[in-house]
Protein backbone atom coordinates (compact mmCIF):
# COMPACT_ATOMS: atom_id res chain seq x y z
CA UNK A 1 0.00 0.00 0.00
CA UNK A 2 1.19 3.80 -0.97
CA UNK A 3 1.37 5.53 2.65
CA UNK A 4 0.02 8.79 0.72
CA UNK A 5 -3.24 7.27 0.26
CA UNK A 6 -4.14 8.59 3.75
CA UNK A 7 -4.14 11.79 1.84
CA UNK A 8 -7.76 10.21 0.85
CA UNK A 9 -9.57 11.09 3.36
CA UNK A 10 -12.86 12.48 4.88
CA UNK A 11 -14.00 13.35 8.15
CA UNK A 12 -17.93 13.79 8.74
CA UNK A 13 -19.33 15.61 11.48
CA UNK A 14 -23.05 15.64 12.99
CA UNK A 15 -24.32 15.66 16.52
CA UNK A 16 -24.66 12.36 16.45
CA UNK A 17 -22.16 10.47 14.08
CA UNK A 18 -18.41 11.19 13.29
CA UNK A 19 -16.93 8.96 10.86
CA UNK A 20 -12.93 8.21 8.94
CA UNK A 21 -12.56 6.51 5.67
CA UNK A 22 -9.55 5.92 3.67
CA UNK A 23 -9.34 4.02 0.65
CA UNK A 24 -6.69 1.28 1.56
CA UNK A 25 -7.51 1.19 4.89
CA UNK A 26 -10.65 -0.36 6.39
CA UNK A 27 -11.43 0.84 9.47
CA UNK A 28 -14.70 -0.15 11.44
CA UNK A 29 -17.46 3.23 12.07
CA UNK A 30 -16.35 4.54 14.72
CA UNK A 31 -18.86 6.52 17.13
CA UNK A 32 -20.51 5.17 20.23
CA UNK A 33 -22.18 2.26 20.40
CA UNK A 34 -23.93 0.19 23.12
CA UNK A 35 -21.92 -2.83 23.32
CA UNK A 36 -19.85 -2.80 26.73
CA UNK A 37 -15.95 -3.74 26.11
CA UNK A 38 -16.44 -6.38 28.45
CA UNK A 39 -19.61 -9.08 28.83
CA UNK A 40 -21.79 -8.50 32.05
CA UNK A 41 -20.68 -11.00 34.45
CA UNK A 42 -23.43 -12.90 36.63
CA UNK A 43 -22.97 -11.16 40.11
CA UNK A 44 -22.04 -13.50 42.86
CA UNK A 45 -23.52 -12.67 46.55
CA UNK A 46 -21.41 -10.94 48.69
CA UNK A 47 -21.56 -9.42 52.17
CA UNK A 48 -22.40 -6.16 53.27
CA UNK A 49 -18.93 -5.14 54.05
CA UNK A 50 -17.17 -6.81 51.16
CA UNK A 51 -19.59 -5.66 48.12
CA UNK A 52 -18.45 -2.50 46.48
CA UNK A 53 -21.19 0.10 45.33
CA UNK A 54 -23.12 -0.76 42.81
CA UNK A 55 -22.95 2.72 41.39
CA UNK A 56 -19.86 3.78 39.78
CA UNK A 57 -20.00 6.69 41.48
CA UNK A 58 -16.47 8.40 42.28
CA UNK A 59 -17.36 8.72 45.91
CA UNK A 60 -15.40 8.04 49.29
CA UNK A 61 -15.11 4.48 50.69
CA UNK A 62 -13.69 4.27 54.09
CA UNK A 63 -13.52 0.83 55.92
CA UNK A 64 -14.02 1.27 59.95
CA UNK A 65 -13.11 -2.98 60.23
CA UNK A 66 -9.98 -4.08 61.73
CA UNK A 67 -7.66 -5.45 59.13
CA UNK A 68 -5.39 -8.43 59.27
CA UNK A 69 -1.67 -8.37 58.60
CA UNK A 70 -0.31 -7.05 56.58
CA UNK A 71 -2.66 -4.38 56.57
CA UNK A 72 -3.17 -1.89 58.61
CA UNK A 73 0.66 -2.79 59.67
CA UNK A 74 3.44 0.24 58.40
CA UNK A 75 4.92 -0.67 55.46
CA UNK A 76 8.56 -0.44 55.81
CA UNK A 77 11.61 -1.84 53.50
CA UNK A 78 12.68 -4.57 56.10
CA UNK A 79 9.22 -6.23 56.73
CA UNK A 80 6.88 -5.56 53.93
CA UNK A 81 7.48 -7.84 50.59
CA UNK A 82 6.12 -6.66 47.36
CA UNK A 83 5.14 -8.54 44.00
CA UNK A 84 5.46 -7.23 40.60
CA UNK A 85 3.73 -9.09 38.00
CA UNK A 86 3.99 -7.40 34.17
CA UNK A 87 7.67 -6.24 33.29
CA UNK A 88 7.09 -4.83 30.30
CA UNK A 89 8.98 -1.37 29.03
CA UNK A 90 6.28 0.62 32.41
CA UNK A 91 6.31 -2.24 34.91
CA UNK A 92 10.10 -3.42 34.62
CA UNK A 93 11.01 0.71 35.32
CA UNK A 94 8.47 0.56 38.22
CA UNK A 95 9.86 -2.92 39.87
CA UNK A 96 13.49 -1.48 39.57
CA UNK A 97 12.71 1.52 41.54
CA UNK A 98 11.30 -0.44 44.35
CA UNK A 99 14.38 -3.02 44.58
CA UNK A 100 16.50 0.20 44.57
CA UNK A 101 14.49 1.37 47.26
CA UNK A 102 15.32 -1.74 49.18
CA UNK A 103 12.23 -3.42 49.05
CA UNK A 104 12.10 -6.96 48.97
CA UNK A 105 10.82 -8.15 45.58
CA UNK A 106 9.41 -10.86 43.72
CA UNK A 107 8.58 -11.14 40.18
CA UNK A 108 6.71 -12.93 37.44
CA UNK A 109 7.12 -13.12 33.93
CA UNK A 110 5.59 -15.61 31.36
CA UNK A 111 8.71 -15.32 29.17
CA UNK A 112 11.33 -15.23 32.43
CA UNK A 113 14.46 -14.07 30.44
CA UNK A 114 12.49 -10.98 30.78
CA UNK A 115 13.30 -11.36 34.50
CA UNK A 116 17.11 -11.19 33.84
CA UNK A 117 18.00 -7.62 34.53
CA UNK A 118 15.67 -7.47 37.77
CA UNK A 119 16.98 -10.77 39.01
CA UNK A 120 20.81 -9.07 38.43
CA UNK A 121 19.25 -6.35 41.06
CA UNK A 122 18.16 -8.52 43.29
CA UNK A 123 14.27 -9.40 42.38
CA UNK A 124 13.24 -13.45 43.37
CA UNK A 125 11.00 -14.92 40.21
CA UNK A 126 8.70 -16.91 40.64
CA UNK A 127 6.50 -19.75 38.68
CA UNK A 128 3.55 -18.34 38.82
CA UNK A 129 0.99 -15.96 39.84
CA UNK A 130 -0.62 -17.59 42.59
CA UNK A 131 3.17 -18.46 43.87
CA UNK A 132 4.00 -14.92 44.05
CA UNK A 133 1.11 -13.84 45.67
CA UNK A 134 1.87 -16.35 48.85
CA UNK A 135 5.31 -14.63 49.29
CA UNK A 136 4.06 -11.05 49.21
CA UNK A 137 1.98 -8.41 51.48
CA UNK A 138 1.67 -6.73 48.29
CA UNK A 139 1.30 -7.00 44.90
CA UNK A 140 1.36 -4.46 41.93
CA UNK A 141 0.30 -5.40 38.42
CA UNK A 142 1.21 -3.85 34.89
CA UNK A 143 -0.36 -5.51 32.59
CA UNK A 144 -1.73 -5.24 28.39
CA UNK A 145 -5.34 -5.39 28.37
CA UNK A 146 -8.16 -6.08 30.55
CA UNK A 147 -8.41 -9.53 29.47
CA UNK A 148 -4.91 -10.38 30.88
CA UNK A 149 -6.07 -8.24 34.07
CA UNK A 150 -8.73 -10.95 34.37
CA UNK A 151 -6.78 -14.51 33.36
CA UNK A 152 -3.73 -12.91 36.21
CA UNK A 153 -6.02 -11.82 39.28
CA UNK A 154 -9.15 -14.00 38.63
CA UNK A 155 -7.94 -16.76 36.86
CA UNK A 156 -7.32 -20.74 38.59
CA UNK A 157 -3.72 -20.03 39.11
CA UNK A 158 -3.82 -16.02 39.45
CA UNK A 159 -3.08 -13.77 42.02
CA UNK A 160 -6.46 -13.76 44.35
CA UNK A 161 -5.75 -17.71 44.86
CA UNK A 162 -2.30 -16.99 46.28
CA UNK A 163 -3.06 -14.00 48.16
CA UNK A 164 -3.02 -14.06 51.89
CA UNK A 165 -5.36 -12.51 54.40
CA UNK A 166 -5.16 -8.57 54.69
CA UNK A 167 -2.78 -8.19 51.47
CA UNK A 168 -3.34 -5.68 48.93
CA UNK A 169 -3.58 -6.10 45.00
CA UNK A 170 -2.57 -2.79 43.09
CA UNK A 171 -3.58 -2.98 39.93
CA UNK A 172 -1.82 -0.17 37.30
CA UNK A 173 -3.01 -1.48 34.49
CA UNK A 174 -5.26 0.59 32.60
CA UNK A 175 -8.35 -1.60 32.31
CA UNK A 176 -12.22 -1.48 32.64
CA UNK A 177 -13.85 -0.01 35.57
CA UNK A 178 -16.50 -2.74 36.22
CA UNK A 179 -13.40 -5.17 35.98
CA UNK A 180 -11.86 -3.37 38.79
CA UNK A 181 -15.19 -3.26 40.98
CA UNK A 182 -15.36 -6.90 40.40
CA UNK A 183 -11.93 -7.71 41.54
CA UNK A 184 -12.87 -5.38 44.62
CA UNK A 185 -15.13 -8.06 45.76
CA UNK A 186 -13.41 -10.82 44.96
CA UNK A 187 -10.60 -9.50 47.10
CA UNK A 188 -13.20 -8.82 49.75
CA UNK A 189 -14.04 -12.44 50.06
CA UNK A 190 -11.15 -13.38 50.55
CA UNK A 191 -10.11 -10.34 53.58
CA UNK A 192 -7.93 -8.98 51.18
CA UNK A 193 -7.64 -5.57 49.24
CA UNK A 194 -7.73 -4.14 45.68
CA UNK A 195 -6.87 -0.76 44.62
CA UNK A 196 -7.33 -0.18 40.92
CA UNK A 197 -4.41 2.17 40.48
CA UNK A 198 -3.28 3.14 36.92
CA UNK A 199 -0.51 5.50 36.22
CA UNK A 200 0.16 8.51 33.92
CA UNK A 201 3.67 9.82 32.67
CA UNK A 202 4.78 7.19 30.42
CA UNK A 203 8.37 5.46 30.22
CA UNK A 204 10.28 8.35 31.57
CA UNK A 205 7.84 8.94 34.32
CA UNK A 206 8.69 5.63 35.59
CA UNK A 207 12.10 5.64 35.16
CA UNK A 208 12.21 8.84 37.06
CA UNK A 209 9.74 8.12 39.68
CA UNK A 210 7.30 11.07 38.66
CA UNK A 211 4.25 8.68 37.89
CA UNK A 212 1.17 10.41 38.30
CA UNK A 213 -0.65 7.61 40.40
CA UNK A 214 -4.55 7.66 40.31
CA UNK A 215 -5.96 5.43 43.25
CA UNK A 216 -9.69 3.90 43.64
CA UNK A 217 -10.69 1.74 46.53
CA UNK A 218 -10.69 2.15 50.11
CA UNK A 219 -9.12 5.49 50.95
CA UNK A 220 -7.17 3.83 53.63
CA UNK A 221 -6.17 1.36 52.08
CA UNK A 222 -4.89 4.06 49.79
CA UNK A 223 -3.38 6.43 52.61
CA UNK A 224 -1.45 3.07 53.33
CA UNK A 225 0.14 2.39 50.18
CA UNK A 226 1.49 6.11 50.21
CA UNK A 227 5.55 4.84 51.04
CA UNK A 228 5.37 2.22 47.81
CA UNK A 229 3.91 5.05 45.60
CA UNK A 230 6.30 7.86 46.57
CA UNK A 231 8.92 5.69 45.09
CA UNK A 232 6.81 5.68 42.10
CA UNK A 233 5.76 8.81 41.43
CA UNK A 234 2.07 10.67 43.53
CA UNK A 235 -0.76 8.55 44.57
CA UNK A 236 -4.16 10.90 44.34
CA UNK A 237 -6.91 8.61 46.02
CA UNK A 238 -9.89 9.75 43.43
CA UNK A 239 -12.99 7.40 44.87
CA UNK A 240 -14.38 3.68 45.29
CA UNK A 241 -13.34 0.80 43.68
CA UNK A 242 -13.29 1.41 39.64
CA UNK A 243 -12.94 4.96 39.60
CA UNK A 244 -8.93 5.18 39.03
CA UNK A 245 -9.73 3.42 36.16
CA UNK A 246 -12.39 5.98 34.97
CA UNK A 247 -9.79 8.68 35.81
CA UNK A 248 -7.28 7.02 33.63
CA UNK A 249 -10.05 6.67 30.88
CA UNK A 250 -10.39 10.69 31.00
CA UNK A 251 -6.46 11.41 31.05
CA UNK A 252 -5.97 9.61 27.96
CA UNK A 253 -8.67 11.96 26.67
CA UNK A 254 -6.84 14.23 27.33
CA UNK A 255 -3.31 12.90 25.97
CA UNK A 256 -4.74 12.14 22.31
CA UNK A 257 -5.82 15.56 21.75
CA UNK A 258 -2.73 16.87 22.78
CA UNK A 259 -1.23 14.34 20.28
CA UNK A 260 -3.11 15.43 17.85
CA UNK A 261 -2.78 18.94 18.41
CA UNK A 262 1.42 18.64 18.85
CA UNK A 263 1.17 16.43 15.70
CA UNK A 264 -0.52 18.70 13.06
CA UNK A 265 1.43 21.47 14.61
CA UNK A 266 4.60 20.03 13.81
CA UNK A 267 3.74 19.03 11.01
CA UNK A 268 2.14 22.36 9.55
CA UNK A 269 5.30 24.26 11.00
CA UNK A 270 7.52 21.68 8.89
CA UNK A 271 5.67 22.89 5.71
CA UNK A 272 5.57 26.39 6.81
CA UNK A 273 9.44 26.55 6.79
CA UNK A 274 9.77 26.92 10.74
CA UNK A 275 12.43 25.40 12.39
CA UNK A 276 10.35 22.56 14.48
CA UNK A 277 12.89 22.34 17.13
CA UNK A 278 12.60 26.61 17.50
CA UNK A 279 9.07 26.36 17.15
CA UNK A 280 8.48 24.18 19.94
CA UNK A 281 10.71 26.32 21.89
CA UNK A 282 9.09 29.34 20.80
CA UNK A 283 5.60 28.39 22.24
CA UNK A 284 6.29 25.49 25.29
CA UNK A 285 6.19 28.70 27.76
CA UNK A 286 2.48 29.88 26.62
CA UNK A 287 -0.83 28.23 26.25
CA UNK A 288 0.06 25.44 23.89
CA UNK A 289 2.33 24.38 26.23
CA UNK A 290 2.00 20.63 27.85
CA UNK A 291 3.43 17.65 29.35
CA UNK A 292 2.75 15.88 26.18
CA UNK A 293 4.80 18.27 24.60
CA UNK A 294 7.54 17.73 26.91
CA UNK A 295 7.23 14.06 27.01
CA UNK A 296 6.85 13.60 23.35
CA UNK A 297 7.44 16.66 21.81
CA UNK A 298 11.56 16.33 20.96
CA UNK A 299 10.69 12.62 20.54
CA UNK A 300 8.50 13.50 17.68
CA UNK A 301 10.99 15.94 16.20
CA UNK A 302 13.91 13.24 16.74
CA UNK A 303 11.95 10.20 15.36
CA UNK A 304 12.33 8.57 18.08
CA UNK A 305 8.88 5.66 18.60
CA UNK A 306 10.17 3.63 20.76
CA UNK A 307 7.49 2.93 23.05
CA UNK A 308 6.81 3.82 26.75
CA UNK A 309 3.14 2.19 26.45
CA UNK A 310 1.72 1.15 22.91
CA UNK A 311 0.01 3.44 20.79
CA UNK A 312 -2.38 0.27 20.65
CA UNK A 313 -3.22 0.54 23.91
CA UNK A 314 -4.25 4.06 23.04
CA UNK A 315 -6.97 2.66 21.08
CA UNK A 316 -8.15 0.04 23.70
CA UNK A 317 -8.14 3.29 26.60
CA UNK A 318 -10.37 6.08 24.59
CA UNK A 319 -12.40 2.54 23.52
CA UNK A 320 -13.00 2.29 27.01
CA UNK A 321 -14.59 5.71 27.00
CA UNK A 322 -16.74 5.52 23.90
CA UNK A 323 -17.91 2.21 23.00
CA UNK A 324 -19.64 1.19 26.16
CA UNK A 325 -22.60 1.91 28.12
CA UNK A 326 -22.22 1.75 31.91
CA UNK A 327 -24.97 0.51 34.33
CA UNK A 328 -26.77 3.82 34.08
CA UNK A 329 -27.17 5.29 30.50
CA UNK A 330 -27.33 9.19 31.20
CA UNK A 331 -23.49 8.49 32.78
CA UNK A 332 -22.50 8.05 29.21
CA UNK A 333 -21.01 11.02 27.53
CA UNK A 334 -20.88 12.12 23.72
CA UNK A 335 -17.18 12.42 22.79
CA UNK A 336 -16.53 13.39 19.67
CA UNK A 337 -13.01 13.83 19.97
CA UNK A 338 -12.44 11.29 21.99
CA UNK A 339 -13.92 9.07 19.08
CA UNK A 340 -12.11 11.01 16.44
CA UNK A 341 -8.89 10.64 18.04
CA UNK A 342 -9.54 6.50 18.70
CA UNK A 343 -9.94 5.94 14.54
CA UNK A 344 -6.72 7.79 14.04
CA UNK A 345 -4.92 5.59 16.48
CA UNK A 346 -6.84 2.60 14.65
CA UNK A 347 -5.46 3.82 11.44
CA UNK A 348 -1.74 3.80 12.99
CA UNK A 349 -2.08 0.34 13.97
CA UNK A 350 -3.48 -0.80 10.73
CA UNK A 351 -0.35 1.00 9.49
CA UNK A 352 1.46 -1.71 10.80
CA UNK A 353 2.59 0.77 14.17
CA UNK A 354 0.51 -0.39 16.97
CA UNK A 355 3.57 -1.27 18.85
CA UNK A 356 5.42 2.03 18.37
CA UNK A 357 5.08 4.38 21.58
CA UNK A 358 2.04 7.12 21.56
CA UNK A 359 4.24 9.95 19.96
CA UNK A 360 4.51 7.36 16.86
CA UNK A 361 1.42 9.43 16.18
CA UNK A 362 2.56 11.71 13.87
CA UNK A 363 3.46 9.32 11.32
CA UNK A 364 -0.53 9.33 10.54
CA UNK A 365 -0.77 13.04 10.38
CA UNK A 366 2.47 12.98 7.94
CA UNK A 367 1.27 10.35 5.54
CA UNK A 368 -2.29 12.00 5.17
CA UNK A 369 0.45 14.89 3.71
CA UNK A 370 2.44 12.99 1.67
CA UNK A 371 5.16 12.04 3.39
CA UNK A 372 6.78 8.42 3.31
CA UNK A 373 7.31 6.54 6.34
CA UNK A 374 11.07 7.24 5.51
CA UNK A 375 10.46 10.67 4.18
Amino acid sequence: MDNAGLLSHTFVFSSLSLSFQCPHTKIPPIFFTTKPLLPARKATSHSNRSTPPSSPVCSSLDSSLPMETPYPKPINTAQTRVGFVGIGVMGAAMASRLLAAGYSLTVYARNPSKALTLQSQGAQLADSPASLARQSDVVFTMLGHPSDVRQIVLGPNGILSGLNPGGVLVDTTSSHPGLAREIYAAAREKNCWSVDSPVSGGDIGARDGKLAILAGGDSGVVEWLTPLYNVMGKGTYVGAPGCGMSCKIANQMIVAANMLGLSEGLVFAERAGLDKQQWMDAVRGGAAGSKAMELFGGRMIERDFRPGGYAEYMVKDLGMGVDIVEEEDERVAVLPGAALNKQLFEVMVANGDGKLGAQGFISVIEKMNGRSASG
